[in-house]
């Protein structure tokens, strides 16, 4: 028959062609192979042993989560919940454990309890309730993060040490998280393939209408589908806390959508029916190996968020046309035997090759092009910043950038987002390159320690900038006092209001230490004036938005007030603006940091006063110290950055 296979084209020289039609049938196993092979040729530093298990372990949360969000792809739903149920879980294990004083294996099964039930609450209002699956987990994405700074009050809970050894590593080497990422991979390859419940999956997502004709009890399996989706969660948030050694409230925000962007990488559909682990777990590491390497390669923070997404659309769009491609092949006898040497094959096997090779050009264009972190120098210093979405830390980023800049000094700035989690791993970044120095300004004093300590035992210095890092060594701390500062912004607006009236508060984001601190300081500031009452205090998570809506809202139900302190600027412009007319007159808005938009309107009289912290100064100080401390020189165990108060009076001399 003509679609025999002749004998001469299955013997040896099989394997070469086998290999090529592996990669071009599997589009995102090219673009993760395409990656590798272009971060190994752009930075020397990226194929080394320590650096692949870098890779690793910062892929495995958002792996683990994956593998869970798969089982609902697949069934044709969406999970938005998984990463507020990982960090809720983790919360829940950390205070059980510790203030409950609950014993170590109780408080992991009710955390991993914990992911179930908010799982099997998902499942029943999409199954029972007949709620969108979108709009009952984004319902749980808000309860979950609530309930988690409910619990945590906002504030870091200590993990227990005999659990927190999922985030160390085997024999000194093998990362525990890439372990447990590779069990939980291995389940849910197997709940796929062998168990009633994922063929099911399949079903209800090809045809949930003809699943159901057919017998099976659709609504009992999306129960079990969404809880399984929990327990993946509840792993993946034990993992995250145990590299953090704490329980953050505020941890794995936006890891949701990694999750979602991994599954749908790796081949899945979202309009169900079709998805496997191993592609899973293929699109958790080009998300891994996207952000390692252009760590590496010092590309800047803003860029690297357009060059992600410009990749991940291209590996989509690769694995869409091969889809395509192959559904459009004809369908005759003749036809359909076509191999790899066919005219129709080799059309599309040019079209795969052509588009991987601009998944390079992404890469290589965004490198060349938009690389502004490296300076040019001998001496090499990674910088990791809390946020660059503040103009406190982009003045601190400038200031950095300048001095660097004037000494010649390699300066490579990341941005980790307010994310413990993603910061831990850009640490690890720097010390796997062996820069010669880190400066770090935490997001969490006590989660970013085991990063710093990997830091230590390399043998390169840190130096800690604006905040204070725990349990690790660091060669000094740049910073101002946050209480202090509190305590003269409170001084500031009482001595204003005359000691007496009624006054808001705007808080920074929860967790944080920099509003623990600046909080802590105007409360303790504010109790020597007992005719100040405070009627509110309110998160605005240091934006000028929330702080104008936040603002807004507070005015409804105390319209009376007299005195408004807000943590940072940002929130303080957004009280301003909320106060309209009132602002600098009926009420005194007092703000902290110092910055441009700021001052401007203390100068302007809207708002009273600000407390400057001088964040330009601070960034310049920090690289003189980190180089100090690169060249083995002596450096002073604490430098602080003066803290003054500006009003209208003084502004002149700050602007």
């Amino acid at each position: 028959m003509a679609t025999d296979t002749h004998p001469r084209k299955a013997g040896a020289g099989a394997a070469g062609p086998g290999l090529r039609r592996l990669l071009l049938d599997n589009g995102a196993l090219t673009a993760l192979v395409v990656l590798l092979l272009a971060m190994s040729l752009l930075s020397g530093d990226f194929l080394t042993t320590q650096n692949l298990l870098n890779v690793g372990v910062q892929a495995a949360v958002t792996a683990i989560l994956a593998f869970g969000v798969t089982f609902v792809i697949v069934s044709a739903g969406i999970d938005l919940s998984v990463g507020s149920v990982a960090a809720l879980s983790a919360t829940v294990l950390a205070w059980s454990a510790t203030s409950a004083g609950m014993p170590v294996v109780l408080a992991v099964l009710l955390a991993v309890a914990t992911g179930i039930a908010c799982g099997f609450v998902n499942g029943a209002l999409v199954a029972y309730g007949k709620l969108p699956s979108f709009i009952a987990t984004l319902a749980m994405l808000s309860i979950a993060r609530g309930l988690s700074l409910v619990i945590s009050q906002g504030s870091p809970i200590a993990f227990p040490d005999s659990v927190s050894t999922l985030g160390d590593t085997l024999g000194g080497w093998l990362p525990v998280p890439v372990l447990v990422m590779i069990a939980m991979g291995l389940i849910t390859a197997l709940v796929l393939a062998r168990t009633y419940l994922g063929r099911s999956m399949y079903a209800i997502g090809g045809n949930e209408e003809a699943a159901r004709l057919s017998g099976l009890r659709v609504k009992k399996q999306k129960l079990a589908i969404y809880a399984l989706s929990g327990l993946f969660a509840a792993v993946a948030g034990i993992v995250l806390a145990s590299r953090l050694t704490s329980a953050q409230p505020q941890a794995a925000q936006g890891y949701e959508l990694d999750a979602i962007a991994a599954v749908v990488i790796g081949g899945a559909s979202l309009a169900g029916g079709v998805g496997k682990a191993s592609g899973t777990l293929i699109g958790a590491l080009i998300l891994a190996v996207l952000r390692n390497g252009l760590n590496l390669m010092s590309v800047s923070a803003f860029w690297q968020q357009v060059v992600i997404g410009v990749v991940i659309a291209l590996a989509v769009l690769l694995d869409t046309l091969r889809r395509k491609a192959g559904s459009g092949a004809p369908s005759s006898a003749g036809s359909s035997a076509a191999g790899p040497g066919s005219p129709g094959s080799g059309r599309r096997g040019a079209m795969k090759a052509g588009l991987a090779l601009v998944c390079v050009a992404a890469v290589i264009a965004a490198v060349t092009f938009f690389n502004s972190g490296s300076s040019g120098g001998n001496t090499r210093i990674g910088m990791s910043l809390s946020t660059l979405n503040n103009p406190f830390f982009v003045q601190m980023k400038a200031g950095a950038q300048a001095e660097a800049k004037a000494a010649g000094i390699d300066l490579t700035v990341t941005d980790a987002q307010n994310d413990a989690s993603q910061q831990a791993n850009q640490l690890q970044n720097f010390t796997s390159s062996g820069v010669d120095s880190v400066i770090v300004n935490p997001v969490d004093s006590d989660a970013v320690g085991p990063a710093v300590r990997g830091a230590n035992d390399a043998g390169i210095p840190v130096v800690a900038a604006d905040r204070r890092v725990n349990k690790a060594d660091t060669a000094t701390l740049v910073a101002s006092d946050n209480v202090a500062g509190g305590k003269l912004a409170a001084k500031a607006l009482a001595d204003k209001l005359g000691g007496k009236g009624s006054i808001v508060v705007l808080q920074g984001t929860a967790g944080t230490s920099a509003s623990r601190e600046r909080g802590a300081g105007f409360a303790a500031g504010i109790k020597a004036y007992p005719g100040i009452k405070t009627v509110a205090t309110q998160p605005a998570d240091f934006d000028r938005t929330k702080g104008l809506d936040v603002m807004t809202n507070l005015l409804q139900g105390h319209p009376g007030i007299t005195g408004v302190f807000a943590e940072n600027d940002e929130m303080a412009l957004g009280a301003v603006k909320a106060l309209g007319s009132k602002a600098g007159k009926s009420v005194s808005v007092v703000g902290f940091d110092g910055t441009p938009d700021g001052l401007k309107a203390v100068g302007a009289g809207t708002l009273y006063a600000s407390v400057a912290q001088q964040p330009k100064e601070l960034g310049k100080i920090a690289v003189r110290n980190a180089v100090r401390a690169a060249e083995d020189k002596k450096v002073a165990r604490t430098v602080k950055v003066p803290v003054k108060v500006v009003t209208r009076q003084n502004v002149a001399d700050f602007s």
